[in-house]
């Protein structure tokens, strides 16, 4: 007598856990909440508490019983999807093509045009969220790192949390949460902000700073960034409870890496690897111009030109070995620029509230300063739109050739 089943694992039969009050309860791939479907108590729980899926399996008396597998069995089956109210859902990967057409043909409309990123780089970002994988986004510092964030999360309309992790004291209480004493309720333990936000399906978790982090905070996130563990534990011991993060939760942390972020900490290879990394594009002078344009319209053109130029300068110097400064004037700083020319501010003005301190006054004459002062002020013109600044010194002739003439 032959045996009329196949021994083995029953291929779309695969439920992640989700705890409901006391119970756990088994989810399909559709996001359906089907029960227990006879599993036991301990095996679910168990599930739960290891952050894995349970498929179906045929043993070799052609009973189905239920054993644990990891997440991706899971994931794998399920897929974000943009619908049509802009928001996300999950769908079966037979729906592979509508995936792919929303990538490269429906996210491109989605791109805001203040947001100076390439079509191509935004693809990766859609495309990344669209499969909730974790975002780096690097660059530096006023790049539109947190701003192509903020674009992505307003594009998929997707609930979104944000978190500094720059200026965090207590990466646990940040984290994970507090215990706190109550005259009434006696001693208890308040959940971070952090731990609801992973709970929320489908979110956007954008951890700034990251490459400020203390390296405790990098600790509790390994978990929760890992792809085959995605959860957080509430407590080092051993058996404490955790917390799984939802399905569809895509992290998005931005990085300042480099020498000249002294504030930064040489990251883990260990927390890179758990990111799709995008590097963020540093702004032409006719990218920049285009951008101030388009932001203050009403703000004289050649105002405009000045300051993109200005700033395209010192980014095409601090690069130079022998450039005459170490620091550029980012994007975020040469925007300020420009709103305060629109508040009545004159160029000059503007540049010695928002870009001057960010270069040293050290050696005098010959310091950093000095010589972006004298850049700007070539740029500065009087009542009749003629160079205010006509005389050359001995020191300007010397940086003739490393001034552009415009």
């Amino acid at each position: 007598m032959t045996k009329d089943f196949q021994i083995g694992f029953v291929k779309n039969e695969v439920y992640k856990v989700e705890q409901f009050g006391n119970s756990f309860k088994l989810i399909d791939t559709q996001g359906t909440k089907v029960g227990t479907l006879g599993v036991t108590t301990g095996t679910r729980k168990g599930a739960f508490n290891e952050g894995k899926a349970l498929q179906a399996y045929i043993n070799k008396n052609g009973k189905k019983v239920f054993r644990k597998v990891d997440m991706d069995v899971y994931n794998s089956l399920v897929i974000p999807m943009n619908t049509d109210q802009g928001g996300i859902q999950f769908e079966d990967s037979s729906d592979h093509k509508a995936i792919k057409d929303f990538i490269h043909k429906g996210s491109v409309n989605l791109k805001p045009q203040e947001l100076v990123m390439t079509e191509l780089k935004w693809k990766y970002l859609i495309r990344s969220a669209v499969r909730a994988k974790n975002i780096m986004m690097t660059g530096p510092a006023g790049c539109g790192k947190t701003m192509a964030a903020k674009a992505l999360v307003k594009s998929l309309d997707r609930p979104d949390f944000y978190f500094n992790l720059g200026a965090t004291q207590d990466p646990r209480a940040t984290l994970i949460g507090n215990t706190h004493f109550d005259s009434k309720k006696g001693t208890f333990f308040s959940e971070s902000a952090f731990v609801t936000a992973i709970k929320t399906p489908n979110a956007v978790i954008l951890l700034d700073e990251l490459s400020r982090a203390h390296p405790d905070a990098w600790n509790i996130l390994m978990t929760v960034l890992d792809q085959g563990q995605r959860y957080l534990r509430l407590d080092e011991a051993d058996g404490s409870p955790i917390v799984n993060v939802a399905e569809g939760v895509t992290f998005i942390a931005t990085a300042n890496i480099g020498n000249e972020y002294t504030s930064t900490r040489v990251m883990d290879r260990a927390i890179l690897d758990r990111f799709v990394t995008i590097e963020m594009d540093v702004l032409t002078d006719e990218q920049e111009f285009g951008l101030l344009k388009y932001m203050y319209p009403e703000v004289n053109e050649d105002d405009l030109r000045a300051i993109s130029e200005i700033s395209h300068h010192t980014r095409t110097q601090s690069m130079s070995d022998s450039g005459k400064v170490t620091s550029m004037v980012s994007t975020r700083a040469s925007v300020e620029m420009a709103g305060l020319i629109y508040d009545g501010f004159d160029l000059f003005e503007s540049a010695e509230i928002s870009i001057f301190p960010f270069f040293s006054n050290d050696g005098g004459v010959d310091s950093e300063r000095t010589y972006i002062k004298q850049l700007v002020q070539k740029y500065v013109k009087d009542e009749n739109g003629e160079p205010l600044f006509n005389e050359v010194d001995d020191q300007e002739k010397d940086l003739e050739d490393d001034i552009p003439m415009f």
